[in-house]
């Protein structure tokens, strides 16, 4: 029990390091809270800092849904813990103690809690926004579809109610979070992804 709630305690901690805002500190960058759209993600680096720093932030944002949810499994952690660590990790990206209770929208710590919770999860997520961004070459729209559908691809491949359950949380938070986009969709006005992004 004590184990678990050191888990799910690490996994908040290390969600609310923010990669965007550490990399573009690192890099020279503007602040991206500050920039572009103001979310600290990759999307909105890519914009401001090219594509290093866009994968980069990617990558540490990645793994910090990741890292706690291969810790749980080392540690043994039945389905509730891995349920609330992955829930840990990607409230602390979305509200992160260390910079205020800012943080970003979600879409690549989900990813990587639904990598480290089963890896054919997160891969069929992953094919999901990849199939989609390269039809609509929309990144918002892309992670609201393979969002919408990552609870019954954990239903799929893990039919435990409390990580489908976990997944559903997921889901409408980061629906939450792209509210903003979601106007912005239905009114045209949302960005595409763009090929001409400074590579550097």
């Amino acid at each position: 029990m004590l184990v678990d709630i050191a888990l799910v305690i690490a996994a908040y901690l290390l969600g609310s390091i923010s990669s965007a805002i550490l990399v573009c500190r690192l890099m020279g960058l503007p602040d991206p809270r500050t920039q572009g759209s103001g979310n600290p993600g990759a999307t909105n680096v890519l914009r401001i800092g090219g594509k290093k720093a866009a994968a980069l932030t990617l990558v540490g944002d990645s793994l910090k849904g990741l890292l706690p949810m291969l810790a749980g499994h080392l540690l043994g952690a039945g389905p509730e813990a891995l349920a609330a660590t992955g829930l840990a990790a990607f409230l602390g990206h979305l509200y992160p103690v260390f910079f205020g209770f800012r943080g970003g929208k979600g879409v690549a710590t989900a990813l990587g809690v639904q990598l480290g919770l089963y890896w054919p999860i997160g891969l069929s997520v992953a094919a999901i926004w990849l199939v989609m961004a390269k039809l609509v070459r929309i990144s918002s729209l892309s992670a609201l579809v393979s969002m919408a559908l990552a609870p019954l691809i954990v239903w799929l491949f893990w039919p435990e109610p409390v990580l489908i359950g976990a997944q559903v949380l997921i889901s409408l938070l980061l629906f939450w979070r792209h509210r903003s986009n979601i106007q912005n969709l239905l009114a045209g006005r949302e960005d595409r992804i763009t090929e001409d992004a400074d590579g550097s």
